[in-house]
């Protein structure tokens, strides 16, 4: 796929193949939901203040219905609560735990 928006983007590198590109977060999440066999695969998330690649289950995530990306999650992602903050686009978001953002279901959805 192709990136129109650095800030949103994500990757999923698995062993011996392509690395896999979204230009929004809510697409790496729907995309791992429905691909749950991905064995080693890790995934990356750009933090939406610096650009710089952070290991995706190390993020902070935001869902700011104000912000614009490019398939309409409204999700961001940040290295650090730190980032997160600096970053005047993540005010008055709401903070979003990291197995919600990359799509796994909640405690209360498999009950």
């Amino acid at each position: 796929m192709l990136v129109s928006d650095l800030r949103t983007a994500a990757q999923l590198v698995s062993p011996g193949e392509e690395p896999l590109f979204f230009d929004d977060l809510g697409c790496l999440g729907r995309y791992l939901r429905e691909h749950p066999d991905r064995r080693g695969a890790v995934a990356y998330v750009a933090d939406h203040r610096t650009g710089k690649w952070v290991p995706a289950r190390e993020a902070v995530y935001v869902l700011q219905p104000s912000a614009s990306t490019p398939m309409g999650s409204h999700l961001l992602s940040y290295g650090s609560a730190s980032s997160r903050d600096s970053d005047p686009a993540a005010r008055g978001g709401r903070s979003v735990p990291v197995g919600e953002a990359l799509g796994e279901p909640s405690p209360e959805a498999t009950r």
